[in-house]
């Protein structure tokens, strides 16, 4: 019994998170009155709690029969994913309570689906990984469709689900492949048997399946098509916790599974990410120039972001992994802003949605269009703003790896996706002001102002993080 309970220590995190959200539950079940603003409290409060455990939780371990890894990487990512989850809830806690649509499984899903993340990056076997994957996306498909009455909510949720439910398969049935083949479904078991770099055809063929099923997790080129309807259809915080969580969760697996068990095969599935990573970008600059909408213009923005990061997992070392987690960790906080913004578009309590609502915002709302400005020079990569510094730390990694085309394409990229945030730029300081929004409530106004001077923090002392995604890149090849 004594070993049984050691051996839990390296998913303790996991574990309260899960207990949380099942008394969540019950709280949810049995409280008369409406408990959605208290559970999204105390999902905030579960969240920290959560990361609080995770940092002074073990450095290196192994548990349940080494399908769950914790280390420095995964530490790291964890984290992440936590800070945009608890952030989101405020966001949701906020809109739920404005738009009269509060409904206890709300937090309890964002709960759910961020322990299926957490399980995502600590999964160290493709079993494991299908498991908590499926976690993170029947929370997600719910949440996509959370506006039930609403057309293009339940739209978005069907779309979700349906071309969810084929990545899903079309990653099981590559993870059969690699068993067959392979032998193992054990990431350690996999290594082994593709050392040298060779392995059996099925094995290779299961490899692009399940990059496939990754790909449309992290909305990129060709396995995008989700992406637009989904974030326009679901409610805006919903739409920024798709932005983020699920995201940053996807990539650090993708990450974790090609450089780990798939790492001998590089040169095979290396030239797969380079594909992808190019029409990620181009197709996600080109494509948001056209967008009226500024939830779809960010779907298309988030491809193209997409596609920069990939390029660290092109890369495939240290230096690349260090670049996509820093660029992850700069993007989280640039997307909650950004969407804290979008969500404080209202106009006699009315949610607007088109780029050209925000004529003249910096007449009315000087505040939010300055955070708004920073933000968006930041996504387009803009010194002296973190952006800039994301973009650069990858860019450098492809070029000192040899991949030069690579980077170039992805600098020129850069400079049509400016186009569209210099726009919202001109929109804001340029344009005739329009009907000026509502008073933005406290907890909006805080995380905007937050996140859009962390911007330029980040710029002027980023040693720190830097440091925190090179220690958590170093573990994940250590590992």
């Amino acid at each position: 019994m004594t070993f049984e309970l050691a051996s839990l220590t390296p998913a303790i995190p996991e574990i309260f998170l899960a207990l949380s959200g099942m008394l969540f539950l019950m709280i949810g079940v049995f409280r008369k009155e409406d408990s959605t603003q208290l559970l999204s409290w105390l999902g905030v409060a579960a969240m920290a709690v959560t990361g609080y455990l995770i940092i002074r939780g073990p450095e290196t371990a192994l548990t349940f029969q080494d399908l769950f890894i914790v280390n420095g990487f995964t530490s790291f990512a964890k984290i992440l994913v936590l800070i945009g989850a608890a952030l989101t809830l405020l966001m949701i806690n906020s809109w739920a309570q404005v738009a009269k649509t509060a409904r206890f499984e709300l937090p309890i899903l964002v709960v759910f689906a961020t322990l299926g993340m957490m399980m995502m990056v600590s999964a160290n076997d493709l079993i494991s990984v299908y498991l908590g994957l499926e976690l993170q996306s029947l929370s997600l498909y719910v949440l996509a469709a959370y506006h039930r009455d609403n057309t293009r909510s339940t739209e978005a949720g069907v779309k979700y689900f349906v071309l969810g439910a084929l990545a899903s398969g079309l990653l099981l049935y590559g993870s059969s492949l690699v068993y067959g083949f392979g032998g193992t479904t054990a990431f350690a078991g996999l290594a082994a048997a593709m050392h040298g770099g060779e392995a059996h055809l099925g094995v290779v063929i299961g490899i692009v399946f399940v990059i496939a099923g990754l790909a449309f997790k992290v909305s990129a080129v060709p396995f995008h098509m989700w992406t637009p309807d989904v974030y326009e259809g679901a409610p805006t915080p919903i739409t920024a916790f798709f932005s983020v969580g699920p995201k940053i969760a996807a990539l650090c697996l993708f990450l974790r599974i090609l450089v780990g068990p798939f790492a001998p095969m590089i040169e095979q599935w290396q030239q797969v990410i380079v594909l992808i990573s190019i029409l990620s970008m181009l197709w996600g600059s080109f494509a948001a120039i056209a967008q009226k909408n500024i939830k779809r213009l960010m779907a298309y923005s988030s491809i193209g972001h997409v596609g920069y990061a990939l390029i660290g997992l092109v890369v495939g070392n240290e230096e690349g992994a260090r670049g996509l987690l820093f660029y992850l960790l700069i993007y989280l906080f640039m997307n909650i802003g950004t969407f804290a913004v979008i969500l404080s578009m209202r106009v006699n309590g009315k949610y607007v949605e088109e780029i050209s609502d925000l004529s003249g915002l910096q007449k009315n709302h000087p505040g939010m269009a300055m955070a708004l400005a920073a933000l968006m020079f930041s996504m387009a990569g803009i010194p002296p703003l973190a952006g800039f510094l994301g973009k650069y730390f990858i860019f450098v990694a492809a070029v000192n790896a040899g991949f030069v085309p690579l980077a170039i394409i992805g600098l020129l990229a850069s400079v049509v996706g400016a186009f569209y945030y210099i726009r919202i730029i001109k929109v804001i300081y340029f344009d005739e002001p329009g009907a000026a929004f509502d008073k933005p409530d406290a907890v909006n106004s805080a995380i905007m102002g937050v996140c859009a001077a962390l911007m330029l923090v980040y710029f002027v002392v980023p040693s720190k993080l830097v440091e925190g995604a090179a220690s958590a890149a170093r573990a994940l090849f250590l590992g």
